[in-house]
């Protein structure tokens, strides 16, 4: 898979090379680092996970196409962080033409790109950033005496937009299985959550399932939400205390191999919805199942999002949280108090996966391979004005990941229960 995209991608240089750097380790405290994650152009391109290493491609070289600048074998720091994969393993294990200790990139690079005139090169790794301007202005001499060498640095993150909105079979094949484990995750927060538990339990549960699942793990910190919580879109404290007669909103998801899942469900704590909070989470509910049927070839994701805000704010009409013609609510985004976001995003490497779905204000068709999350909601914060105040406090997402195919879609995580008939169904198997 990985040589394929390093593939793909050298047709798109033109004569350039690109250097790609390896995520830079983050600081935890002091010596401490956080839990080490590739970049994700970096692993699609290479799928080596070390930190401090450099993947230069050079088409047009006539040695080397592809050159990993890697940590070397080292016994007495593997003590102390783990193996090395090292100069043979580049080569033998993941590919590389040839490979070079990282110590040695200043002195290497030079054979690599003076022959080209354009670096493609993406500015957010700190002292490389430096490095690579510094190449240009090494290089003025030599251009302007013999009319070689780089004098130009291109931004190559619009090829891997572009490259990554249509996933292989691989890349779906892992996806599949990130969704998978979610749903299981999902279930088993629906199954144990009473009134009286802590949101970061529920969260622990989740997160340890995805743990325990072979080279997996979460794709990003869990939104567990109760109650007026649930009306933050980015709640990430996890901290309060599940009330009964309230809803929980989990948004979360589990990450294998660098894919992706993302899901959103919204329940009773306690296993029933009451009458109001029926009427919000069908609502939502409706659009939600309507807006995934929209989802096929030839449809664009503004069609999806316009569907979304018109079926929405009908809805709010309807429960009586917004009054007046819908066709002047949606023109001055009255309906923004109650749903301030996107249909969706696209889904991948990244849980927001870079992906191009426009050309300025031209938006691209779906297409069989693309894999998008539909995730309408309505948050009814608890401070809204001349609102009736049964409907305070209630938020509800619902949200789902789609895969496009030929003839439509396939909803990845249907297993995930979303009806109200199922949802209290599962969260009873607790209750008794």
């Amino acid at each position: 898979m990985h040589k394929q995209n390093r593939d793909q991608f050298a047709k798109r240089l033109n004569g350039g090379v690109a250097i790609i750097p390896a995520a830079i380790p983050a600081i935890r405290t002091h010596n401490m680092e956080y839990t080490y994650r590739q970049n994700s152009n970096f692993y699609y391109l290479t799928g080596f996970e070390e930190p401090n290493s450099i993947c230069v491609i050079a088409p047009d070289h006539p040695e080397h196409q592809f050159i990993m600048f890697v940590q070397p074998r080292d016994c007495e720091r593997e003590i102390w962080d783990g193996k090395r994969v090292g100069i043979d393993g580049a080569i033998e294990d993941f590919g590389a033409d040839v490979g070079f200790p990282i110590s040695e990139f200043d002195q290497k690079i030079p054979d690599y790109i003076n022959g080209t005139d354009r670096i493609y090169y993406t500015f957010d790794n700190g002292p490389l950033d430096q490095k690579i301007i510094g190449f240009i202005q090494q290089n003025r001499h030599t251009r302007s005496t013999k009319g070689i060498g780089p004098n130009t640095i291109i931004d190559p993150s619009e090829f891997f937009a572009e490259m990554r909105v249509i996933k292989n079979e691989e890349e779906i094949h892992r996806i599949r299985r990130a969704t998978e484990i979610t749903a299981d995750a999902h279930l088993a927060a629906m199954r144990v959550t009473q009134p009286g538990m802590y949101e970061y339990e529920i969260a622990a549960l989740m997160e340890s399932i995805y743990h325990q699942a072979q080279q997996s793990y979460p794709g990003y910190k869990t939104i567990l939400a109760s109650g007026q919580n649930a009306t933050i879109l980015h709640y990430i404290d996890n901290n309060r205390q599940i009330q009964d007669n309230e809803l929980v909103l989990i948004d979360s998801g589990c990450e294998y191999k660098y894919y992706n899942g993302d899901v959103t469900r919204t329940f009773p704590a306690n296993g029933k919805f009451t009458d109001v909070q029926r009427q919000v989470y069908q609502t939502v509910l409706e659009t939600q199942i309507e807006l995934i049927n929209m989802i096929k070839p030839g449809i664009t994701i503004d069609q999806v999002n316009r569907r979304a805000v018109s079926q929405l704010t009908e809805g709010m009409i309807k429960l009586g949280l917004l009054k007046g013609d819908p066709d002047e609510l949606i023109k001055d985004k009255k309906y923004r108090q109650f749903y301030m976001h996107s249909v969706g995003h696209m889904l991948g490497l990244d849980v927001h996966d870079v992906s191009r779905t426009a050309e300025g204000d031209e938006h691209r068709n779906f297409e069989p391979g693309m894999v998008i999350t539909v995730e309408p909601g309505l948050y009814i914060n608890i401070d809204s004005k001349n609102i009736d105040p049964k409907y305070l406090g209630i938020g509800v997402r619902i949200e789902d990941n789609v895969l496009v195919t030929k003839s439509g879609n396939e909803v990845l995580t249907a297993r995930i229960p979303k009806t109200i008939d199922e949802i209290e169904r599962v969260c009873s198997e607790n209750q008794a």
